[in-house]
């Protein structure tokens, strides 16, 4: 999962790209870069890093032009630690094409034998977004057959890349002296939308409060399967390029990844947030009696909306009882259990008070590995709490992630093959308690907004085992682990779900 933006104006873009990335650090924090176009030459700089170190004024200088796109990005495949994967990537025919890409590939594999000895191009890294460049190359130049490019030949071209590409993608491409180029799965998992300002340029991004914070406002989502060109004039052109699209986004997103503040697909993420405290509310009710419960507490930052709604539905005090560090990474993908145990407690402090003799409600987002949930129920017991009974606004985490969420192996789940009860005694809270699946979509679908597109599912393969793409068995979960971002056991992993949610 990565943050994208891609501007056509009139005037330099510079500065609204970097204030557009900041606005989706959230979204990744690995690295970070900006491709701008003056004429037909790009200009580009991107390195390890977060945007507010990545570019200094010297960076931002060398970056002139009216046109351009950026990244934050978060690896889910490939080498974490590599200069040469942050992104966009480059390739000089035909016309010259950059591109940022937020998703995974789960076809990557072939495709970059396909691509070698088929279409005849190299990639040089192991980024599945490399391959998607090169294929969005390999069919504009297989459709303009050698003659100027005309708007057709692109909609052609991106009907093709739908044909060979398997997982999740939200692109944003830049032509040299044609224009922008923004297109989205089939099943639109990773979110993408429209806006423009008073001026008449146009951004996408990621999420809406990119648009909106930049000066923006939200015209629309980007349909699954629908391409978006708009030329250098600012003129928009668009067609839907694939045959049978459908809308299934990432219920991730709405969860944990996504900002609280952002609507995706007609969706609001605060709004989702607050009906999955209301759902949880009546589970809570069937597993511990409410005035057994004396004071309810978040894990800073996304389940906070989740805990005020339940707190407020069960008539119980809500409490602060974390102060969180937010320079410290989160703990979910840190490599080596000491590491990830150690900073718990840097990340996160106890206000004493508000456990000393009490039963406390713990609310968290999620529970993945598990190791961050024991460490803070013994957090709290060390504090003086009585009793603590945890609760997870999502379902249990039991599968693998395959369309760009750094998910752990299954085997790496806590809850991967085991009951609640299991799963509560090696966590040591006194009751767990967990949304339910159908629950929790019920809560988010409940969020939308009038005039949202309809949502024909949603991807939760994460909870329910159901790969939307229906090209993942064992074998292919097998092959993309291993392709898993590597990192060592001495270093501490930076990418977006070790860190704080900036939200």
């Amino acid at each position: 999962m990565c943050g994208i933006v891609g501007v056509v104006s009139s005037a330099p873009v510079n500065q609204l790209l970097y204030d557009a990335m900041l606005l989706l650090q959230h979204r990744g924090q690995d690295a970070a870069g900006i491709v701008t176009m003056l004429e037909r030459k790009f200009f580009m700089h991107k390195a390890k890093g977060m945007v507010r170190d990545v570019f200094r004024t010297r960076n931002m200088r060398a970056l002139p032009g009216s046109v351009g796109l950026g990244q934050v990005r978060y690896p889910t495949a490939g080498n974490a630690y590599s200069e040469e994967e942050a992104q966009p990537f480059y390739v000089n025919a035909p016309f010259g094409i950059v591109l940022v890409h937020n998703g995974n590939l789960t076809n990557a594999h072939a495709l970059r034998a396909e691509l070698f000895s088929t279409d005849h191009r190299h990639t040089n890294t192991e980024s599945d977004s490399e391959v998607l460049l090169n294929v969005l190359a390999h069919e504009i130049e297989r459709a303009t057959r050698g003659v100027p490019l005309r708007i057709d030949d692109i909609f052609t071209a991106v009907e093709a890349v739908h044909r060979r590409l398997r997982g999740s993608y939200a692109v944003v491409s830049l032509i040299a002296g044609h224009g922008l180029l923004v297109f989205r799965d089939p099943y639109g998992i990773r979110p993408l939308c429209l806006g423009r300002n008073a001026e008449g340029a146009w951004m996408a991004a990621s999420e809406s409060v990119a648009l909106e914070g930049s000066g923006f406002t939200f015209e629309r989502d980007v349909a699954p399967g629908e391409a978006v060109f708009i030329d250098l004039q600012g003129q928009l052109h668009v067609r839907q390029c694939a045959q049978a699209p459908t809308l299934h986004p990432c219920i991730f997103e709405y969860v944990y990844l996504a900002r609280p503040d952002s609507t995706l697909d007609g969706i609001s993420v605060y709004q989702a947030r607050l009906n999955l405290g209301e759902t949880l509310a009546q589970r809570v009710i069937s597993t511990v009696p409410p005035n057994e419960i004396d004071v309810i507490v978040p894990i800073p930052e996304s389940s906070r909306p989740s805990a005020t709604q339940l707190a407020h539905l069960l008539g119980i005090p809500y409490r602060e009882g974390f102060v969180k560090n937010r320079y410290v990474g989160r703990t979910f993908i840190m490599p080596g259990q000491g590491v990830r145990k150690r900073s718990v407690r840097q990340k996160l402090n106890v206000i004493g008070s508000e456990f000393k003799d009490r039963n406390v409600l713990l609310v968290d987002d999620s529970i993945v590995r598990g190791t961050t949930s024991r460490e803070i129920v013994q957090m709290a017991r060390d504090a003086g709490a009585r009793k603590v009974y945890l609760a997870s606004a999502a379902p249990p985490v039991r599968f693998p992630n395959v369309y760009g969420i750094d998910m752990p192996t299954k085997d790496e789940l806590v809850a991967h093959g085991r009951s609640v009860e299991e799963i509560r005694q090696l966590i040591g809270c006194d009751a767990l308690i967990y949304q339910d699946v159908d629950g929790m979509k019920r809560a988010v679908r409940k969020a939308a907004s009038a005039g949202a597109p309809a949502i024909d599912g949603f991807e939760a393969s994460c909870f329910d085992g159901v790969y939307v793409t229906g090209d993942i068995d064992t074998d292919a979960i097998t092959r993309m682990n291993g392709n898993r971002p590597r990192v060592e056991e001495t270093d501490v992993d930076s990418s977006r779900l070790v860190l704080p949610n900036l939200s």
